[in-house]
Parts: structure tokens; C-alpha cells; sequence
């Protein structure tokens, strides 16, 4: 991806975007509007017993929550009867995870280490693959359109959500489901140096007319989206200024030139409430952007990972 990218929805010439449904495997979080605080801590996907089941078996954790994730979104979007509704030869699987199927290497790894290649189990080593996640996905639902995961970071969310949308407008894709997961073992506990989170999210895109012509209820609009090597630059890029109002801001950490423009905008930090969510926080804050414009609120919704601690920061502009 280039050091800064943009995508303004406001030309007439371009897709409008929609996010048109919303699915949660998030431990002590029932529905997204639970995002916008306090969190009820109780409640919600229980991986006791929701990531057990025959069409579960054989893959990763990562996998299972993320399977979990996009079965409720697309209940929630009307595509799912028993099998796919909508246009499966169009509809993309991106998904964000940086850490998601780093538990399968290792093992893997371990097992190369004391028994040789031979060791290795058929059943296991597909789950070694990178695109494992959005691969189980697309098969689950028979989706046949691009398909790929985004492993870049602090962004990584943020950066699916964009790329999703970019494959839309391109023509190459008539939806996506963007999943945003992370797993919690020991493994990601590991290399975190802290307890990781269970978490994951998934939200569907849709062209605004296609959703209209379906019936479907459009949550919230992607408007602008950037990426670039401080918050401050990634915001200008997005469109954000000091006369396009931000309702509310989901995100942790802003340089000086971000937190001037931010100042007195109502910030929620969903890794503070949650813990470390990684690849899954961009996806999270779009879901939680849909509840803030659902609950009746008026203003635009940035979303931003990355910072001054980070090479790269990005930034998601949503509106109603």
C-alpha cells in the first residue's frame, strides 16, 4: 500500500459504500451498541461453546471465530438461508489478523523441530497458510470472489475495511465480507506480553444502490479513508478538518497536530475497555460506528489506529 491513500466517496462518479450488517464473536459483548460503553462484561459469544461443532472441526481457532462472525453478519445482512443468497461469484472474504493463525506455525514448527516433515499432520498443515481464515470463509459460504487477508499491523483493520471498499468501486466485487479477528492462546499471549483477547468481527459491504434495491438498511457510509506515516497527514488525507465535524473519534492515541484537530471530540478507546485487539480493532470500529449513528447521533465518525508509536497510522471516515 502507498504511503498515503485516499478514497473521498463524495464524487458522484464513484460507488457509495454501505455497511449493511454487523456480526459479533466478542466475549462479554452481546450487540455492537454495547461498543459505545460501558461494556456489560457479561454476556455475549461464549467460546466454550460456540466454537464447537461439526462444521468447526479440523481448524484453528482463528478460523472457528472468524466462521462464527461473518454465519452472524450475514443472518443479519438477509444473505444466509441454510446456504449463500446473494451473488457468490461476486461477493470478496477480506480479513485482518496479524496474529491469527501464529499458534498452527509454531506447532508446526515444533513439529518440524522433533520429528521431521514427517510428522506433520494432512489435517493440520492447510492451517499454516496465511490466508487460512479468509479461505475457510469463502469455502463455507461458497464465495468465489477475491479473496485475501491484510496482516499489516497496528492498520491492519482499517486497511481491510479500505481495501474491501476499493474492490468494490473497481467493479471487482458487487460485496465483501471484511472479517477482523484474533485469537486468545498462549502463543499471542506470548508475543503480545500480555493475555490476548478473543475477538472477532465482521461487517458487510455493499454498493448504496445494491442495498436499496435489496432492501437493505445501510448502517453507516464509508467517506474517506488514509494512511500515511503520522496521524496528522492520514486525517488531511481522509478529508477530516476543522469545519467537517467529528462526532466521535475511535481511537487511542493522536501526535500534536491530530490531537489539536481532536480536542474536543468525544473519544472512546476500545482497546482500554478490551484489550489488545490488533488485527481486529478497524473492523471493531466500524461496528461500533454503526451503533453511534444508529442510537440517533448526528456527526461523522473517525476511526484511526497507529500513532506516534507506530510506523504508520491510518485513519476511517464514517458517516450516516
Amino acid at each position: 500500500m502507498s504511503t498515503t491513500s485516499t478514497a473521498h466517496m463524495r464524487n458522484p462518479n464513484v460507488r457509495e459504500v454501505v455497511v449493511t450488517a454487523i456480526g459479533l464473536a466478542l466475549p462479554g459483548v452481546a450487540t455492537y451498541g454495547d461498543l459505545l460503553g460501558p461494556l456489560p462484561g457479561e454476556g455475549g459469544f461464549d467460546p466454550a461453546t460456540g466454537l464447537s461443532g461439526r462444521d468447526l472441526r479440523h481448524k484453528d481457532r482463528a478460523s472457528r471465530l472468524a466462521l462464527r462472525a461473518a454465519e452472524f453478519a450475514l443472518h443479519d445482512a438477509s444473505l444466509t438461508d441454510a446456504t449463500f443468497t446473494g451473488a457468490a461469484d461476486a461477493t470478496a472474504v477480506v480479513v485482518s489478523t496479524n496474529l491469527g493463525n501464529a499458534d498452527s506455525v509454531c506447532e508446526a514448527a515444533d513439529t518440524i523441530a522433533r520429528e521431521g516433515v514427517r510428522g506433520l499432520s494432512p489435517q493440520g498443515l492447510p492451517q499454516t497458510s496465511s490466508n487460512v481464515i479468509a479461505g475457510w470463509v469463502a469455502i463455507r459460504y461458497g464465495l468465489r470472489g477475491p479473496n485475501l487477508t491484510v496482516c499489516n499491523g497496528t492498520t491492519s483493520g482499517l486497511d481491510a475495511l479500505a481495501w474491501a471498499r476499493n474492490l468494490i468501486v473497481a467493479g471487482r466485487a458487487e460485496a465483501a465480507v471484511v472479517v477482523g479477528v484474533e485469537p486468545a492462546n498462549d502463543v499471542t499471549a506470548k508475543l503480545l506480553g500480555e493475555q490476548s483477547t478473543d475477538a472477532a468481527v465482521a461487517v458487510v459491504l455493499e454498493p448504496a444502490d445494491a442495498a436499496a434495491r435489496r432492501g437493505a438498511r445501510p448502517r453507516a457510509t464509508i467517506t474517506g479513508y488514509a494512511r500515511a506515516r503520522d496521524l496528522a497527514v492520514a486525517l488531511a488525507s481522509a478529508g477530516v478538518t476543522e469545519e467537517r465535524s467529528v462526532g466521535l473519534w475511535l481511537g487511542d492515541e493522536a501526535d500534536a497536530g491530530a490531537a489539536q484537530l481532536l480536542a474536543a471530540t468525544r473519544r472512546i478507546d476500545l482497546e482500554a475497555q478490551l484489550g489488545p485487539l490488533s488485527g481486529a480493532l478497524g473492523v471493531l470500529q466500524c461496528a461500533a460506528a454503526a451503533a453511534h449513528f444508529e442510537g440517533g447521533a448526528t456527526g461523522n465518525v473517525l476511526a484511526t489506529s497507529g500513532g506516534p508509536h507506530h510506523d504508520a497510522a491510518a485513519t476511517l471516515l464514517l458517516t450516516p
